[in-house]
């Protein structure tokens, strides 16, 4: 059976660098077949592992469009159909540790409803394949909410150490409950404490949205200076603080 880990959170707290290290850990441990899938519109989980980016579901709808407006013929003799399988399928990046697939954005007018839904059939299609999938979500829970996922076993809720973003992350839990989509487990990781520490007003606010904390991330100079030199943060030495204090929360979760 496949373990779908979703990390889900407001932009800036840090998700995107969270996902990487977790597919990092997994990868490490040996728990391969793994498949990772950036599902933000604003895609750079490519960055954080430090791997070419591949040719998006945005991109290659694009061309698809593009091709079709200007009459360009299909190549080898294929089908419209035929040739747009390929080119979807052209999507799923093979690396060395892991599989990609990257949802990208489109350059047109309009909202996402094609690229969504070309994300919810490829990931029908592959995601049964691997031991792991991990889902780098976008700011909100649309592809959670829309069904776009496949069902997810662990979702991770990523707020930084201001009562203001244990607040958002608060509103993210309640949509949860409402829709009734019941993930195996829903749990908290509060990033870039001082210290590794939160103060009483934070853990008071936890408390009172009903979210379940699973550990807390210090702030990490090697993460920062990773990010402003442009390098992956997900290959920061195992031995930083973040990734120290990621490993154990892992581990607890028993993923």
């Amino acid at each position: 059976m496949t373990h779908t880990i979703a990390v889900a959170g407001k932009g800036g707290v840090g998700k995107t660098t969270i996902c990487g290290m977790i597919v990092d850990y997994l990868v490490k441990e040996h728990k391969s077949p793994i498949l990772v899938v950036d599902a933000d519109a604003n895609s750079n989980l490519n960055e954080v592992l430090g791997v070419e980016p591949a040719v998006t579901l945005g991109e290659v709808r694009e061309e698809m469009a593009h091709a079709e407006k200007n009459g360009d013929p299909i190549p080898g003799g294929m089908t419209k159909a035929e040739y747009a399988d390929f080119r979807f399928n052209d999507a799923l990046a093979e690396e060395d540790d892991f599989d990609m697939l990257v949802m990208g954005r489109t350059q047109g007018q309009g909202c996402y409803c094609f690229v969504n839904g070309l994300l919810q059939t490829l990931l029908q299609k592959y995601y049964k394949n691997y031991r792991y999938t991990v889902i780098d979500n976008e700011a909100g829970m649309e592809h959670i909410a829309r069904g776009i996922l496949p069902p997810v076993n662990t979702l991770i809720l990523v707020s930084d150490c201001s009562r203001r973003g244990i607040m958002t992350v608060g509103r993210i839990a309640d949509m949860v409950r409402e829709l009734d989509l019941k993930p195996g487990k829903m749990k908290l990781i509060v990033n870039r404490a001082p210290d590794g520490k939160l103060n009483e007003g934070v853990l008071e606010e936890i408390e009172k949205q009903g979210l379940d904390l699973a550990g807390v991330l210090p702030h990490d100079e090697a993460v920062y200076e990773a990010d402003c030199n442009g390098e992956p943060s997900s290959k920061i030495p195992d031995s930083s603080p973040t990734k120290l204090a990621l490993r154990k929360i892992i581990a607890d979760l028993d993923i």
